[in-house]
């Protein structure tokens, strides 16, 4: 696969597909942007478990935080990870070598790790390399562009708004 660039198919695919969401390097700090994805993706209607070893019992907007991947019960759909390159290397081997195969493996904006990418997409993993989830949920769903911003996508259809956030509005049915 080419990872300089995605199809928003890819993309809307995944948002669309995932339910459950292992954000590694989730932050309490409320300035961190892994706080602000956190936030979002909990207000779509994701199930988002956070991931650091530092907050590990305590709780990120109502979430408990696990120390590790393997402390989750569930292997989740998607596993989010806010940390550096050559960690996300690790944290993708960590990931085969356990066997609890995500469905998708996202790294966020900055963060790409091409022999990991192959490794995990081998092993029948999608992956998302430099590309933060929340940046592509609002550009996709028209959100993004609520806020003046260019989202790339042109449309004569408004959004369909449901009461308080939008929830999962990639499917466009509205449905989702």
């Amino acid at each position: 696969m080419n990872h300089d660039t995605y199809s928003d198919r890819y993309i809307k695919d995944i948002l669309d597909e995932v339910k459950t969401v292992a954000m590694v390097g989730a932050s309490s700090n409320t300035v961190r942007p892994s706080y602000f994805v956190l936030k979002y993706l909990l207000s779509k209607g994701y199930d988002v478990w956070p991931i650091n070893p530092g907050q590990a019992g305590k709780e990120i907007l109502g979430q408990t935080v696990h120390a590790s991947l393997d402390a989750l019960a569930e292997v989740p759909d998607m596993i989010d990870i806010f940390r550096n390159s050559e960690a996300a290397g690790q944290i993708v081997e960590q990931v085969l070598t356990s066997g609890r195969l995500p469905k998708v493996i996202w790294m966020q904006l900055t963060v790409r790790h091409d022999d990991a990418a192959k490794k995990a997409e081998d092993a029948g993993i999608k992956v998302v390399m430099d590309r933060c989830p929340k940046i592509e949920y609002g550009r996709l769903s028209g959100e993004i562009g609520w806020a003046g911003v260019n989202s790339r996508t042109l449309s004569s259809k408004r959004p369909s708004l449901k009461s308080g956030f939008q929830h999962r509005g990639l499917a466009g049915d509205g449905k989702k």
